[in-house]
């Protein structure tokens, strides 16, 4: 299947961009690397009247040394994500897990901002990004302004992005020397996860001082597993005392039933995984 017509625009700023969404209201689709709007094209689950490519604005992808954050552009690839130097040593956790985005054809065409504003509860970088504490720069035409992981993702397949705005670059607090895994688990290769968990933590002679833990495809959106933290911070960095954590990782949560797996069935998951990756990131 071919996608209905529409009306093609190359903004060469964010101004521009601004302004061409603005004009187009509800009709237009933004396209960053395609790789989640060009399937939904195809099919003709959505059928936009103009389409606003991003691509060929200055100033929106690579990553930046900010201080206490680290600074990456919304159009930055999954692949430039997976390998950057700065983001392996400040934000491991997001690296470990941009590397499992896919197949390496989508990871050098897909951008972390796309996939972030798509908001698929099943995708693999909004748990890290929650998990991280990052925070969101969002333009619109009144300004920028910034938005908390926590507060970014709203509902399935919903955000805190308004239709006149445009995200322009992610932010993550530097977790220098922390472990970090991403535990994914599919029936087959390079599949959706039925479950993930992404784990990032701070631990010292065998005790973990700090753990921070985001699940994919655990509800309608990214979620942390608070209860599991709050266990996990002054606990051993033991199989025992991460199992006994791990066993509340899905509380609070609410997983869909389909094809692959029923609720009661990921809330499982959930639990081995949380183990598996906890134990991972503690020894990493």
């Amino acid at each position: 299947m071919i996608p209905t017509q529409f009306d093609y625009v190359a903004p060469t700023s964010v101004a521009d961009a601004l302004a061409a969404l603005a004009a187009s209201g509800d009709d237009a689709k933004i396209l960053a690397g395609g790789q989640s709007l060009l399937p939904v094209l195809r099919m003709r689950l959505n059928a936009p009247e103009v389409v606003i490519d991003l691509g060929r604005i200055p100033g929106l992808t690579g990553v930046s040394d900010g201080g206490d954050d680290i600074v990456i552009g919304a159009l930055t690839t999954h692949a430039e994500v997976a390998s950057n130097a700065l983001v392996a040593e400040h934000a491991l956790l997001l690296a470990k897990a941009a590397g499992h985005v896919a197949d390496p054809q989508i990871r050098h065409r897909g951008t972390l901002g796309g996939a972030l504003a798509h908001a698929d509860p099943a995708g693999d970088l909004g748990a890290p990004i929650l998990a991280l504490g990052a925070s969101l720069v969002i333009a619109g035409s009144g300004g920028t302004r910034t938005v908390s992981a926590d507060e970014f993702f709203i509902d399935l397949f919903e955000t805190a992005i308004g239709e006149d705005e445009i995200l322009t670059e992610i932010r993550i607090p530097k977790h220098t020397g922390w472990g970090a895994h991403y535990e994914k688990f599919v029936r087959v290769a390079q599949q959706w996860p039925i479950v993930a968990v992404a784990a990032t933590v701070n631990a010292s002679g065998g005790t973990i001082t700090e753990a921070r833990v985001g699940l994919t495809n655990m509800g309608p959106t990214p979620l942390r597993a608070r209860a599991t933290e709050a266990a996990l911070a002054g606990a051993s960095a033991t199989e025992a005392s991460v199992a006994a954590a791990a066993a509340s990782a899905a509380d609070d949560t609410n997983p869909p039933s389909d094809l692959n797996g029923d609720s009661a069935y990921r809330k499982h998951l959930a639990t081995v995984l949380t183990r598996r990756a906890v134990l991972a990131a503690a020894g990493d």
